[in-house]
């Protein structure tokens, strides 16, 4: 019995461990409708895999042009052909999985030219596709959580007007969610302005396409430092680490997952800020099965 005091203290220290994982403990968040062999919004929830899908991309909008969404193969909006996507979105939020509409991409016509035109995209989204009303609703009757920027292009002003407009209709009763998917140089060219309003929620990093912050082989120091600044720096309620589901996903910065669960993660979950793993994109963690390598490290 002369042992009993270390045993009850080795297991409380175990406790208080396992305690401190799971605050660490993040979610997956995958990006769904630039391939139409993906799967529907339905099946990528129904994997178990995802807490968070961000359907790309409205990619046209602002000054004046009439927006447009593009879900690649998924279905043809100009023939109101993506309503059908509002089965899958009330079907992933039924499930606890918040699913936004992430705005712009890395091709497509998009811009804001003023305050006030931030201000009718602000509007045209929430009749559209939040909780307002609207005759034409691209995605059908389904009210998404909220509003993913990835601007990567086009304007540098006006997003942080297009943030505080959107969070406005959080008064409104549903909370509008706002994330962000900004490049790791910091501060974002494109984001800068509108990540320091404060407003965002979640803010998925893409550690890829930029060699000066990524992981790259046998190196994890730039990414680590790069996530610190962007965590001690900009105020958002859960920081991701945006990564390529497969090395085809971006032309660089690709984590195998065996680096990223034992070098990686450990050294950013200490974070109080960690929410986990973005990924691009579904297609292309459905090639490669890394969704399900990571997640229970994740």
């Amino acid at each position: 019995m002369a042992n009993q005091p270390q045993v009850s203290a080795l297991l409380l220290s175990l406790l208080v461990l396992s305690l401190v994982q799971s605050l660490h403990a993040g979610g997956i968040a995958i990006y769904w409708g630039q391939n139409g062999n993906e799967g529907t919004l339905t099946q990528t929830c129904a994997t178990g895999k995802y807490a968070y899908v961000i359907i790309a991309f409205l990619n046209k909008f602002g000054n004046g042009q009439t927006p447009e969404i593009n879900l690649a193969g998924h279905c043809n909006p100009s023939s109101n052909g993506c309503t059908i996507v509002s089965n899958g979105i009330r079907n992933c939020q039924n499930q606890g999985i918040k699913v936004m509409l992430s705005l712009g991409g890395g091709i497509g016509s998009y811009s804001l030219a003023s305050p006030s035109d931030a201000q009718n995209v602000a509007t045209y989204l929430w009749n559209n596709f939040l909780g307002g009303k609207s005759a034409s609703r691209p995605l059908g009757d389904a009210v998404l959580d909220g509003i993913d920027f990835d601007i990567e292009q086009g304007s540098t002003q006006y997003w942080d007007n297009l943030a505080r407009y959107l969070s406005e209709y959080s008064k409104q009763g549903k909370k509008v969610y706002l994330t962000a998917a900004p490049q790791c140089p910091f501060p974002d060219r494109y984001q800068g302005g509108a990540l320091n309003t404060g407003l965002f929620d979640y803010v998925w990093i893409q550690f890829y396409n930029n060699p000066p912050c990524q992981y790259s082989s046998g190196n994890s120091a730039n990414l680590v430092n790069s996530w610190n600044r962007w965590t001690s720096t900009i105020t958002a309620t859960k920081f991701f680490l945006g990564l390529p589901a497969s090395s085809q996903a971006a032309g660089s910065g690709f984590i195998p997952a065996d680096v990223l669960t034992s070098q990686i993660l450990p050294a950013i979950k200490s974070s109080p800020k960690y929410g986990g793993v973005m990924l691009w994109s579904k297609y292309f963690d459905d090639q490669s099965g890394y969704s399900s390598a990571i997640k229970n490290s994740v």
